[in-house]
């Protein structure tokens, strides 16, 4: 297959013009959301949806996720990422397949629905975690947009995925929300550096490879400005694979928890990886045959799951 975004074969970066759709589906009056934020993701790469779940839904995915976060032992031990020179968790990989309610969460159709209008096409997950930003302790990811990785790590054909981000404490300014420049998925930025054998293994915890240099970065930053969404616990944050994005670490008392879900495009699922020899393993990048999700109505609650 023709790599129509080569990356981490140059010494010097480039921004490429994307090659893809932003918004695959067409626009109808029984579309998902409405023209204005169809429109709006198409022009800034990301869109924020707010109040669709009730306050008995967001405390129940709220317990969930203390409940995973608190009493981690009954996880696969690789899923589980910590942060940098300590033990708080970072992350919680294929969550999804580690919790019904995640799983629940992934194929509601407040979220299903959006993610394959945006895409055009029936949806899988390529990759789900529970992010996880503690008080005091928590890191900072560094800018960058993850389709260069998905692609050159992954195998990754074309921009047609996107990640849903479902707030599950409140985001504010002060406590590492999430970064994004807007306008930003228009370009492909290339970066610098042959990747490492198994680099994710050092990359879930701080990205060193893949990451775009400071010029172009500012360069970007200049053109479209940066937002940083915030909002209250059950807000959903939806970005195109190729925004480029990041948040600053927290010291404030104040933790971040965020579901994090991955919806890749059926007809976009992964091929050999186009700048490694081995493809990162199931639990970050789900290969094979694409299992199409079934968008699943009604209240996502203990009765509901019973």
């Amino acid at each position: 297959m023709q790599d129509i975004y080569p990356s981490r074969n140059s010494a010097v970066a480039e921004m490429l013009p994307r090659q893809d759709p932003v918004v695959h589906g067409t626009w109808t009056d029984d579309a998902p959301v409405s023209r204005e934020q169809a429109d709006h993701f198409e022009r800034n790469g990301y869109l924020v949806l707010e109040d669709i779940f009730s306050d008995d839904e967001i405390t129940y995915l709220q317990r969930e996720a203390g409940k995973l976060l608190g009493d981690p032992k009954g996880l696969e031990d690789e899923t589980v990422i910590t942060e940098p020179g300590s033990n708080e968790i970072r992350s919680i990989f294929r969550i999804h397949a580690q919790s019904r309610v995640v799983a629940r969460l992934a194929a509601d159709v407040r979220l299903a629905e959006v993610a394959r209008f945006l895409l055009g096409d029936e949806v899988y997950l390529h990759q789900s975690r529970l992010n996880y930003k503690p008080g005091f302790k928590g890191r900072e990811f560094y800018w960058h947009s993850d389709f260069e990785t998905w692609h050159v790590e992954d195998g990754m054909p074309r921009m047609r995925a996107l990640s849903m981000s479902v707030l599950l404490a409140e985001n504010t300014p002060n406590n590492g929300p999430l970064m994004l420049i807007p306008g930003s998925h228009r370009t492909f930025l290339t970066c610098v550096g042959e990747t490492p054998q198994d680099h994710y293994r050092m990359s879930l915890k701080k990205q060193e490879y893949g990451v775009p240099d400071e010029d172009s970065l500012a360069e970007l930053a200049d053109k479209h400005g940066i937002v940083a969404p915030t909002g209250k616990p059950g807000s959903v944050v939806i970005f195109d694979c190729n925004t480029m994005h990041g948040s600053n670490g927290n010291i404030t008392p104040f933790p971040r928890a965020n579901a994090f879900l991955v919806y890749n495009a059926v007809s976009n699922r992964l091929v050999a990886p186009f700048g490694v020899e081995k493809p990162r393993p199931e639990f970050i990048a789900a290969r094979g045959e694409p299992q199409a999700i079934q968008p699943v109505m009604g209240k996502l609650n203990e009765e509901a799951m019973a």
